[in-house]
């Protein structure tokens, strides 16, 4: 049985080409990517070593090792921090521990207040999930018509995965699909499989666990949307950490005058209004 930390450096190294590292080729393989022999030798580390990390036999390899396997693949600073939390969540699942805390879905009068701050901006407080906690007004006309605050706890995850309306309005939606499976690895483990197991995963099927199983790490550009109404909007994303509450404050921004003056032209004008949802 594979392992998280196994699974992203066999992923990774699959995806490496030798010659972008300056290696040889050495002629036909029966897979793609990287030899075993050849990061491992770049690590400093054994092939037997290597191979039992990849196929979870081994589940607590030293922070020096995890390091030296990350400057073997050539991680950049977001793929690091995903290994080195890839890598601690991978010996604790040997350790018997105390129940994870479930998400925390009520939203501090601190952060709501926040929100009124920003109206009549667009703003969104969310967790790893994806659950879509408390919105501004602003928000609430970006995403109208799209389906995506429909019923009485939206989720942006189960939105990207399950609805069809989800592939038009975002319109790099593979992008968008990559991000929202990476960020269910970084919530509570235990929350994680009960949902994904009960409700998210037999709905969406081959489209989520590919992507969790290849544990890309997204770069999270500018954000294109199709809105109903018919402009292609462009938004710069602003990802405030919550970490008391393992929450986030997304701000969404204008990334051109285009954009800004549709924008404009969506809002209803009523100043204030805030959705909260616990």
């Amino acid at each position: 049985m594979g392992t998280p930390l196994g699974d992203f450096i066999r992923a990774k190294r699959d995806s490496i080409q030798p010659e972008t590292l300056g290696l040889p080729e050495r002629g036909r393989r029966r897979s793609p990517g990287l030899r075993r022999l050849d990061l491992a030798a770049r690590a400093g580390i054994s092939v037997e070593y290597l191979t039992r990390i990849e196929q979870g036999r081994d589940r607590n390899p030293s922070v020096a090792v995890v390091n030296a396997l990350a400057d073997a693949l050539s991680l950049d600073a977001a793929e690091r921090n995903h290994v080195r939390y890839l890598a601690k969540i991978t010996g604790g699942e040997c350790i018997a521990r105390t129940r994870p805390a479930p998400p925390q879905r009520d939203v501090r009068p601190q952060v709501l207040h926040t929100l009124r701050l920003l109206e009549p901006g667009i703003a969104v407080v969310t967790n790893r999930l994806g659950d879509l906690l408390a919105h501004t007004s602003g928000y609430e006309t970006l995403t109208g018509g799209s389906g995506l605050l429909d019923g009485d706890a939206p989720n942006l995850t189960r939105y990207v995965f399950t609805d069809p309306r989800a592939r038009t309005f975002f319109a790099d939606w593979d992008e968008i699909a990559d991000e929202q499976a990476f960020d269910l690895w970084l919530g509570p483990s235990i929350e994680n499989s009960e949902w994904l197991t009960a409700e998210l995963a037999p709905t969406a099927g081959p489209d989520l666990t590919r992507r969790l199983n290849r544990h890309v790490v997204p770069r999270r550009g500018v954000l294109r949307l199709n809105h109903p109404a018919g402009p292609e909007l462009r938004l710069h994303r602003e990802l405030l950490d919550i970490p008391a509450d393992a929450q986030q404050l997304v701000v969404l921004l204008p990334a051109d005058d285009r954009t800004a003056e549709a924008i404009d032209e969506l809002r209803d004008h009523r100043r204030g209004r805030l959705r909260a949802i616990s």
